[in-house]
């Protein structure tokens, strides 16, 4: 039988392998995400700093990471940001949720999303998670739908990758 992934929140030692994850997922599927590798790249993972040091995890912003064993390599990443406006801080949004290809199928999106929502249900005043995945991801929509998150729009052309428009399903889950 196959073992659970570890998932756990990621930290400052953890932002090489956290960058390269991402880069992957952003060259793979650059549809499935707002920035482009390009934008990565010249952001640099400094980018990624302050957010791995942690000190506003329990406020609702935090990146988890999946790990196998026994090699703990990192084989997929999901963050929760807590909107910062005053009359937003009700939400925060899912953020950047990739698996690797080979741990596709196991189980590890859903461990990474469970852990998040356990997470957020903790946070103070949060009462509203949403997210945003294109539409013809039809996997991820089903995965989000099964923990509670529904559909409440759809942005046409949401985004344009290399002169391709995606639309992009809207989705929020109350906790």
């Amino acid at each position: 039988m196959e073992r659970s992934p570890l998932i756990r929140q990621l930290e400052p030692a953890d932002r090489d392998a956290f960058f390269q994850l991402r880069l992957r997922g952003l060259l793979a599927h650059p549809e499935a995400f707002g920035q482009s590798h390009q934008e990565a790249v010249e952001r640099g993972p400094g980018h990624y700093d302050a957010i791995l040091q942690g000190a506003r995890a329990a406020d609702g912003d935090f990146v988890l990471g999946a790990f196998c064993a026994p090699e703990q390599q990192l084989i997929g990443t999901v963050a929760l940001l807590r909107s910062q406006r005053e009359k937003e801080r009700h939400k925060a949004a899912v953020v950047g949720m990739y698996v690797a290809p080979e741990a596709a199928g196991r189980g590890v999106g859903r461990a990474l999303l469970t852990e998040l929502l356990a997470r957020a249900e903790r946070v103070e005043g949060l009462r509203q998670i949403q997210l945003v995945v294109t539409s013809q991801n039809e996997a991820a929509g089903h995965l989000y739908e099964s923990l509670g998150f529904r559909r409440y729009g759809r942005e046409i052309g949401g985004l344009c990758v290399g002169g391709v428009f995606y639309d992009a399903d809207l989705m929020a889950r109350l906790i």
